[in-house]
């Protein structure tokens, strides 16, 4: 049995019927009260995003989830097509369970989150960082490298992405799906 001290970030759990991931979470502790344990849940099969408070101590339900390599094809009208790197089997996701689906290129892997208690496919996670081509940005300023002066800049999958001001078109960078960041340019 789970108990709150076993709560950690990306933790899927089932609260009120529902399947919610832990996205943050804390204790408050106070001199007089029991410890709280809050947590900031973003819904899995929903597309809430709520706060919950329980006792120290309390009961969670957490689901067990399993993940696989999976292969992304191409979007259409059903949402995005991925395929199971092991069986071929191939499914479509919609975009609100992609973690980053701006990032998305065909050919990609990509794990796909299953709840082994139903086969449920439940959501998709990009790699936290991927390699793009730059396929458009405009020149930079020359002289103007004091201060950390940034550019957007369109990647090979439609995302605008903001740069350094010596990134050029062509060029490949290394870029953090999890927030969208420049990391750095990448030598071919």
């Amino acid at each position: 049995m789970a108990t709150t001290a076993d709560i950690r970030t990306g933790l899927i759990i089932k609260l009120e019927n529902s399947l919610y991931s832990v996205v943050e979470f804390g204790q408050n502790k106070t001199a007089r009260a029991a410890a709280k344990v809050w947590a900031k849940l973003k819904g899995v099969d929903n597309s809430r995003s709520i706060e919950h408070t329980w006792n120290s101590g309390d009961t969670i339900f957490p689901v067990r989830i399993e993940k696989k390599a999976f292969q992304y094809l191409y979007k259409d009208d059903t949402g995005y097509n991925f395929m199971d790197n092991e069986t071929f089997e191939q499914i479509a996701m919609p975009e609100n369970a992609i973690d980053a689906p701006q990032f998305l290129k065909e050919g990609q892997e990509v794990s796909v989150q299953i709840n082994t208690e139903t086969d449920q496919y439940m959501a998709v996670e990009l790699p936290d960082k991927i390699v793009v081509l730059v396929t458009y940005s405009e020149p930079g300023v020359k002289g103007d490298t004091a201060t950390r002066t940034l550019k957007p800049a369109t990647v090979e999958t439609g995302a605008t992405v903001m740069v350094p001001l010596f990134v050029d078109e062509g060029e490949l960078i290394r870029v953090n799906t999890k927030n969208g960041e420049y990391i750095e340019r990448v030598k071919a």
